[in-house]
């Protein structure tokens, strides 16, 4: 592509790579969602669907490392990244182990050129990716996998329980955020103390005041990815008319939330995350800042997520109903752990990131002094994870699946 001048070949070339990249996402993750839609639209006309289904087993991450070949791809044609010649160093690029399986999603200009250097042991970068790792596998061991019980137990015993759903909604946000920022604080970490930097994937999006905000925080690369490939060439923000922005900001959430998942669940996820944005801009939402703000968005984006971790919208509906209720007994006999200690994890949680993100630091640890004080806290953390930690019961990050 780099090599011809001609512009309509390398537009040509182009159009080939994306189709190849996205027939391969869709073969794998779409073709069954497609395929049970034409049996149902089929059965409402009277006809009967003779298509096959597929049996495979989909790729770990595959929307992730799909995405970043599309990445490279087109910032070749933009003249933004050279060509890569090695074969070696583009294979690196797109599967690059610590980021592989659930991002974040790299732009080839960011990282490219970092496999190319020579690199020497620094232990002040060494002991800063190990730190940000130890505080990643916290947040999954013992945070994450601990609220994945909760929320599970409760799932499973939907059709048969009568308790309000507000904990089970409050835990699967503080779930997910855990479960999905430790993978990134784990691959971040792992790439320092090999000398490469990759990208932040989160700051703090909890603390956003509103969606419009929520979304500048959470997923960063996935939303940076889906701005600078989807909504800036549909038009963007400077579109002549105000309802082709709109337009262009519902397509980008409606692919957003086709992309996490092939079921209708996952669309409508992400076309009420798209609605919420666009209200905000008509009527200036966006600007709010305060407390208030941000409790009315982190209670939106939490009951938004119903849809994301429900199997069908019959559990989502039920989810919903269930809020009419005050009864906290959960299923008799399952090990819940305690609703305090829960809430107390969620209070630890948040009050170590408002500090981390009040004092622009990677991790906490950074600002324990002297350095004996340091090591007994690493020692505390690391024994505190081992204790937590329950194979019989350990979950595999939520975002492996896409």
């Amino acid at each position: 592509m780099e090599r011809t001048a001609d512009q309509k070949k390398r537009k040509r070339i182009l159009v080939i790579s994306l189709i190849a990249n996205i027939s391969i996402l869709a073969v794998f993750k779409y073709y069954n969602f497609i395929n049970d839609n034409i049996t149902g639209l089929a059965s409402l006309l009277g006809f009967k669907n003779h298509i096959p289904y597929l049996h495979m087993i989909l790729p770990i991450g595959l929307s992730f490392h799909t995405f970043q070949a599309m990445s490279y791809t087109i910032e070749v044609y933009r003249k933004n990244q050279h060509s890569e010649k090695h074969f070696g160093y583009y294979a690196l690029y797109v599967m690059y182990y610590p980021q592989l399986v659930a991002g974040p999603i790299e732009r080839p200009q960011n990282v490219l050129h970092q496999f190319k250097k020579k690199y020497f042991f620094d232990y002040d970068r060494v002991v800063s990716g190990l730190r940000q790792m130890l505080w990643g596998f916290f947040k999954k061991i013992v945070i994450a996998d601990k609220f994945a019980l909760f929320v599970n137990t409760y799932y499973s015993n939907l059709h048969e329980t009568s308790s309000s759903s507000i904990f089970p909604i409050l835990f699967f946000s503080i779930q997910i955020y855990c479960d999905f920022s430790s993978y990134s604080d784990i691959a971040l970490g792992a790439s320092r103390v090999m000398g490469i930097e990759l990208m932040k994937n989160f700051n703090y999006p909890y603390f956003s005041a509103s969606i419009t905000e929520f979304w500048r925080r959470w997923h960063i690369s996935l939303s940076s990815w889906f701005r600078d490939y989807v909504y800036i060439p549909l038009g963007g923000s400077q579109s002549s008319s105000k309802w082709k922005i709109y337009k262009n900001l519902m397509i980008v959430f409606m692919i957003s939330g086709i992309w996490h998942g092939a079921n209708w669940t996952f669309i409508v996820w992400g076309a009420l995350h798209g609605l919420l944005v666009i209200a905000e801009r008509i009527f200036k939402l966006d600007r709010n800042k305060g407390i208030p703000a941000t409790l009315i968005t982190f209670s939106i984006v939490s009951l938004i997520w119903v849809f994301f971790r429900a199997e069908n919208f019959s559990q989502s509906l039920q989810i919903f109903n269930n809020l009419k209720y005050w009864n906290f007994k959960y299923s008799e006999g399952q090990e819940v752990g305690s609703l305090i200690t829960y809430l107390g994890l969620i209070l630890f949680l948040f009050v170590i990131e408002f500090i981390q993100n009040r004092k622009k630091v990677i991790t906490i640890f950074e600002l324990i002094k002297p350095k004996w004080a340091r090591m007994i806290c690493y020692v505390a953390i690391v024994e505190i994870i081992l204790i937590s930690f329950n194979k019989s019961i350990a979950q595999q990050f939520i975002y492996f699946q896409f």
